[in-house]
C-alpha cells in the first residue's frame, strides 16, 4: 500500500479512536437499530467507532501481530462461554416471557463478543507512551461533556421547578432511553448508579493516581494545579448529586487507597513504624470527615438516608436489608448459587438464569419485596425479564466453574500487569501501575452491581493497563518513538 494511503488510514484510525473515548460516556443511546441491540437497556453509542476501529485496525493487526498474554484467559473464557451456552441450547428449555433459548443464546453472545472487542481494541491500539497520553485526553474530554451535563441536571435539583425538569428530561432523550429522577442525576446514562459507577471506575482510578503521583496527561500545569486535580475535584462533587451508595464508597476507598500509595515511592523503601502510624491516623481522619459529609449530603436524600434512618422511621416494617432495598438482590445471589449448585461445571449457559430463576427461587414471601413481586406480575409492555445484577454470580451460574476459573484467570493476568508496573523504578510506568490497582479495588466494588457484558466501562480499564504495560514491558523496548519518555514525563 502506498506510503500515502498508509498515512490516510491512521488518520482516519486516530479521528474514530478519539470519537471512541468521547462516547464512552453514553451507554443507553437511543437510536439503535432493533437488530444490533436496540432493544435492550445496554447501547453503549462507542459502538459506532469500534466498528470502523475493528475493520480498519483490530482484526487486520490480529493477523500480523501476536495478541497481548492478558488476552490468551479471555479467550478461554469465551471459549467456555460459547460452549456452555452452545449445550443450553440442547437441554430443550421452554420459551419464558415470550424469549426462547435460542434468542437469549445469540444476545449474549454478541454482547460477550461486543466486550472482548472492546477489550482487544483498547489494549492494542496504544503503542507508545504519547499514544497512551492521547487516550487519556480524550477520554476526559468526553467525561468533561458529561460532567457538565450532569451540572446542568444538578440545577433541577438544587432549584426544582416542573418546566426546568421537563426540559432537561426532553433534552436526556437524546442520550439515554430512561427518563431522568427527580431527586438524582443520571448523567448520560440509565441511571443515577450507572453515572456513578462509571465516574468511579473509568474516570476517577486515573485521576485519583495522578493527583497522588504528580502525574498528568498535558503538558501544562500551574505549580500543582492540573487538569487532573480539576476534574477530580469536578468529578466529585457531581458524584454527591448521583446520591449512589456504592459510588460514595467506591470513591472513598480509592481516596483512601490513592493517599497510602501517594508519592510515587520507589520498591524497597519502607515506612518506619513512626511513618506507618502517622499515615494510620491520617486515614482515620480521612475517614471520619467523608463519614461526615456522607452523612451531612446523604441526608437530603431519603433514598440514600435509608442507611440510618430505619431505627428512627416509626413506619419502618420488615429487616434492615428490606428497608434498604437490598432483599431483592440477595434474591438474586442467592438464587445464582443455587443454580451453580444444580450445574457446577458448566453452568446453565448465558442469558438462561432468567429461565431458572422462578424455579430456583427459595421459598419466602414475595410482597415484602416489591421488585421481585413486580417480575412476577405479569402486565403488557412490562420487563420481566430476570437477570442476577451481578457479575461474578452471573459467570458463576452461567459458565460454572470452568468459565469461572477462566475469567479469574483473567482478572489476575491484568493484576499480573498492574503490579509489574507498580513495581518498576521509573516513576511513570508506577503511575499506570497504581491506576490499575484502584481500577481493580474499583471492579471488585462494581462486580457487585452490574452484570452485563456490553457496558464498556471494565474492558476500557482492562485494556488501557495491558496497553500500558506492553509500552512499558522490557520485551518491547524503548524504540524511537517512545525512547523520550523519561525526560518527557509529566511529574512535578
Amino acid at each position: 500500500m502506498p506510503r500515502v494511503w498508509i498515512q490516510r488510514v491512521e488518520r482516519v484510525q486516530k479521528i474514530f479512536w478519539a470519537l471512541f473515548l468521547l462516547t464512552l460516556p453514553v451507554t443507553s443511546f437511543p437510536y439503535f437499530p432493533g437488530g444490533v441491540g436496540g432493544r435492550t437497556e445496554v447501547r453503549p453509542l462507542s459502538i459506532y467507532p469500534l466498528i470502523v476501529l475493528l475493520l480498519i485496525y483490530t482484526l487486520p493487526r490480529l493477523f500480523t501481530h501476536s495478541t497481548p498474554r492478558t488476552a490468551l484467559p479471555l479467550g478461554a473464557f469465551v471459549l467456555v462461554a460459547l460452549a456452555s451456552t452452545a449445550l443450553a441450547c440442547t437441554r430443550g428449555i421452554d420459551p419464558d416471557i415470550g424469549i426462547s433459548v435460542s434468542s437469549r443464546a445469540v444476545r449474549m453472545t454478541a454482547t460477550l463478543l461486543l466486550g472482548a472487542a472492546f477489550y482487544i481494541t483498547v489494549a492494542v491500539i496504544p503503542r507508545t507512551v504519547e499514544e497512551l497520553r492521547f487516550a487519556l485526553r480524550w477520554l476526559y474530554a468526553g467525561f468533561g461533556i458529561a460532567l457538565l451535563w450532569g451540572c446542568v441536571q444538578i440545577g433541577y435539583i438544587l432549584f426544582y421547578t416542573p418546566e426546568y425538569f421537563d426540559l432537561i428530561e426532553y433534552l436526556q432523550g437524546f442520550f439515554s432511553v430512561r427518563g431522568l429522577f427527580e431527586t438524582r442525576i443520571s448523567g448520560m446514562t440509565y441511571e443515577p448508579n450507572w453515572f456513578a459507577e462509571q465516574i468511579t471506575f473509568l474516570l476517577m482510578p486515573w485521576l485519583f493516581a495522578a493527583v497522588m503521583s504528580g502525574y498528568s496527561a498535558f503538558r501544562r500545569r500551574w505549580r500543582f494545579v492540573t487538569v487532573e486535580l480539576l476534574l477530580l475535584v469536578w468529578a466529585s462533587f457531581v458524584l454527591v448529586y448521583t446520591y449512589s451508595r456504592t459510588g460514595y464508597v467506591l470513591w472513598g476507598l480509592q481516596l483512601v487507597l490513592a493517599f497510602l500509595f501517594r508519592g510515587g515511592r520507589k520498591p524497597g523503601r519502607s515506612l518506619n513504624w513512626r511513618g506507618i502510624t502517622r499515615r494510620l491516623l491520617q486515614v482515620g481522619l480521612m475517614l471520619a470527615v467523608l463519614l461526615a459529609v456522607v452523612f451531612a449530603f446523604g441526608s437530603r436524600n431519603r433514598y440514600f438516608s435509608r442507611l440510618w434512618s430505619y431505627w428512627t422511621d416509626e413506619n419502618a416494617t420488615g429487616s434492615y436489608v428490606q428497608y434498604i432495598a437490598v432483599s431483592q438482590r440477595i434474591a438474586y445471589w442467592e438464587t445464582a448459587y443455587r443454580i451453580y449448585e444444580d450445574y457446577p461445571w458448566t453452568g446453565i449457559g448465558l442469558g438462561n438464569y432468567t429461565f431458572y430463576f422462578e424455579e430456583t427461587l427459595t421459598d419466602r414471601p414475595l410482597y415484602p419485596t416489591p421488585e421481585l413481586v413486580y417480575k412476577f406480575t405479569p402486565a403488557e409492555g412490562r420487563n420481566r425479564l430476570v437477570v442476577p445484577k451481578n457479575m461474578f454470580a452471573r459467570i458463576l451460574a452461567e459458565t460454572g466453574l470452568i468459565g469461572s476459573a477462566a475469567f479469574v484467570a483473567f482478572v489476575v493476568a491484568v493484576l499480573g500487569a498492574t503490579l509489574y508496573l507498580l513495581l518498576s523504578p521509573e516513576r511513570e510506568p508506577r503511575y499506570w501501575g497504581l491506576a490499575g490497582l484502584l481500577s481493580l479495588v474499583v471492579f471488585l466494588g462494581v462486580g457487585f452491581s452490574v452484570d452485563s457484558f456490553a457496558i464498556p466501562n471494565m474492558w476500557v480499564v482492562f485494556g488501557l493497563i495491558t496497553a500500558s504495560v506492553q509500552v512499558y514491558a522490557p520485551g518491547t523496548g524503548l524504540n524511537p518513538e517512545t525512547a523520550e519518555y523519561a525526560e518527557n514525563a509529566k511529574f512535578s
